[in-house]
């Protein structure tokens, strides 16, 4: 069975292909997982993709005030993407230690976003973890 990073990695790529492709979720999760023959695991992706697509709001309103100076949709895509995603594993997803959720959103910004996206990731995600719900 593939591992749990490798199912964020997945989530984030149908996430990118929602918001840049103006993809259908559903199409796009199928095309990216696959029939991935451990159902586990692929609940884990498309709980985290519709999970996070549905808690997108929630999770802006969590992340904006943290943001210092910016806004969230001044914020390039992945990051944009990944602090959702996060806000929505952190809040939402209480079995997943919070540095786990964290350090898995850090290296994804690292491998696909900007030189400095690991450690903005990291500052408003830990933010977010010991911030009151």
């Amino acid at each position: 069975m593939p591992s749990r990073r490798v199912g964020r990695e997945q989530a984030l790529q149908v996430l990118y292909s929602v918001a840049v492709g103006s993809r259908d979720a559903g199409d796009a999760l199928t095309e990216i997982v696959g029939d991935a023959p451990e159902p586990e695991y692929r609940s884990f992706v498309k709980e985290l993709v519709f999970g996070t697509l549905d808690y997108a709001d929630e999770a802006d309103r969590i992340v904006g005030p943290l943001l210092e100076g910016w806004t969230i949709e001044r914020l390039p895509t992945i990051d944009r993407l990944l602090l959702r995603m996060g806000a929505f594993e952190l809040r939402k997803h209480p079995e997943t230690p919070a540095a786990v959720a964290i350090n898995e959103a850090v290296e994804l910004a690292k491998r696909f976003s900007t030189e400095d996206s690991g450690k903005f990731v990291n500052g408003v995600l830990n933010a977010v973890a010991h911030a009151k719900a």
